[in-house]
């Protein structure tokens, strides 16, 4: 002991020690930092054993890699050769392992997997990582599974899958720290210090009522800088952020962003504490939400590079098409004026901007008006207002391309065609900003996700605004028969 002080006495003075680096604690960092990058040449060493059915060489090969570069490897494999390698390495398969697998690949891989040992990766997990492990099997399986789970593991999971999809319920851990109301800050203190079996990651106490209703919090800050004496009702934080189980998710998630909370207490419909969401999940979601309305927008479904080729062409294929529809109605509509084409060559050559120019200030709108409905900032008490903003915009856009398109054109043509070509403009831009805010809120209405349709709609609009517009006030203005 007088040893350690001394030593101590000395880092603090700043005295320094060598330490010394065996060669061979050289070559195994070295090793280590490596494979880390999974390189392809050690892919191929991976695969090369699999192949050859060398569990030895394959657990040798793995053991010194990070569990989150173990989940990569999994899926740079091919998809035949990934149950191989979880057979191979089983005891390296944690729950840290299967935490950061893709979904598509988690899925193959617990199907591919028995029932027990499945089991056996969602004990290692927090309940709602074991939740959202289980939700992905088939009902047959998830019956599996559930059955070889440990009695209190098995009733948190089966209550959480009770709950609907995408809920603040699936989402929710259950491991969390709550106490009476009636304790002081000493009571909690001693209780925190002596019950071994609390959830070792939590940012704040729960204080609940004799009927488990929360009724405020505790920061573990406040606790540590409070006098033992003090009651717990006099020091905790009454106004509380309570989500109800059904809750979306995404609902959920504009509630953390919005309050700039950490964790926030989980209530069922009796208004009873059943768990908490954390800040991790929430971001979680959030970045997972947001790819998908940009994938969606694009009508490219998941857009994982992992998904089956069926559910990629099925999601992808329905969308080209309604896109070919609309593009049948834009066509129709040059059709109407296909003498007019024949007879003046710049309408073919100008056309094609017009529409362009406006397909692109209705994305632009588009993609606005979609972030604003899943933010929650564009609601039905603010429509009317964001539709008039947007229209203001896309007036004063317009007006601008306007003018240099129209002056390129008087150019270039006739001075006549550089007014139609610029009013088409104008027309179509504004039309393209309405269209931008409109079409996402009324699929909004209908409880459809804005994201989804919205974009062949605004490209139709645009595209047959676009045409109509400019042909049509040619047509007017003389410079070709109808």
């Amino acid at each position: 002991m007088a040893d350690d002080r001394i030593l101590d006495e000395d880092l603090l003075a700043g005295d320094t020690a060598e330490v010394e680096v065996r060669p061979d604690d050289r070559v195994d960092d070295e090793r280590h930092d490596e494979e880390n990058r999974l390189k392809p040449e050690y892919v191929r060493e991976v695969h090369d054993a699999l192949a050859a059915g060398d569990k030895g060489a394959v657990y040798d090969l793995v053991e010194p890699l990070h569990a989150a570069d173990i989940a990569d490897l999994i899926e740079l494999l091919e998809r035949s050769e990934r149950a191989a390698l979880a057979r191979a390495i089983t005891d390296l398969m944690t729950s840290d392992v299967i935490a950061e697998l893709n979904d598509y690949v988690r899925e193959d891989l617990m199907e591919a997997l028995p029932a027990q040992a499945v089991a056996t990766i969602a004990e290692q997990l927090d309940t709602d990582d074991a939740v959202q492990l289980i939700e992905d099997l088939d009902e047959a399986d998830q019956r599996a599974v559930i059955a070889e789970l440990e009695p209190e593991t098995r009733e948190a999971v089966a209550s959480a899958l009770a709950y609907p999809e995408e809920t603040a319920g699936r989402l929710m851990s259950r491991d969390f720290v709550a106490v009476p109301e009636h304790m002081t800050v000493g009571d909690l203190i001693d209780y925190l210090r002596e019950d071994g079996d609390l959830e070792h990651d939590f940012f704040e106490v729960f204080i609940i009522d004799e009927r488990h209703h929360p009724v405020g919090t505790c920061a573990l800050s406040w606790i540590l800088t409070t006098p033992r004496s003090v009651r717990l009702t006099d020091v905790m934080k009454r106004d509380q952020t309570l989500i109800p189980v059904t809750m979306d998710q995404e609902e959920a998630a504009l509630m953390f962003q919005k309050y700039a909370l950490i964790s926030a207490a989980v209530v069922d419909e009796s208004g009873r504490l059943v768990g908490q969401m954390t800040v991790d999940d929430v971001v979680h979601i959030i970045s997972e939400e947001a790819g998908e309305d940009a994938l969606l927008m694009s009508g490219a479904g998941d857009g994982d590079i992992n998904e089956p080729i069926r559910e990629a062409y099925t999601a992808r294929v329905r969308w080209l098409i309604a896109n070919l529809g609309t593009a049948v109605v834009a066509s129709s509509i040059i059709a109407l004026f296909g003498a007019a084409i024949e007879q003046l060559v710049a309408l073919a050559v100008l056309m094609p901007i017009v529409a362009s120019i406006g397909g692109n200030a209705g994305t632009q709108t588009m993609a606005v008006a979609v972030r604003a409905i899943a933010t929650n900032q564009l609601t039905r008490a603010n429509t009317r207002r964001i539709l008039w903003r947007e229209f203001r915009v896309a007036l004063l856009n317009g007006s601008t391309i306007a003018g240099l398109i129209g002056l390129a054109a008087g150019v270039l043509f006739t001075p006549l065609m550089g007014v139609v070509i610029a009013l088409a403009m104008i027309i179509n831009i504004a039309v393209a900003g309405l269209a931008g805010v409109l079409v996402p809120v009324i699929f909004e209405r209908l409880d459809q996700d804005p994201a989804v349709a919205s974009s062949v709609f605004v490209t139709m609009i645009t595209d047959s605004m676009g045409f109509f517009a400019f042909l049509g006030l040619a047509v007017a203005a003389g410079l070709a028969p109808l």
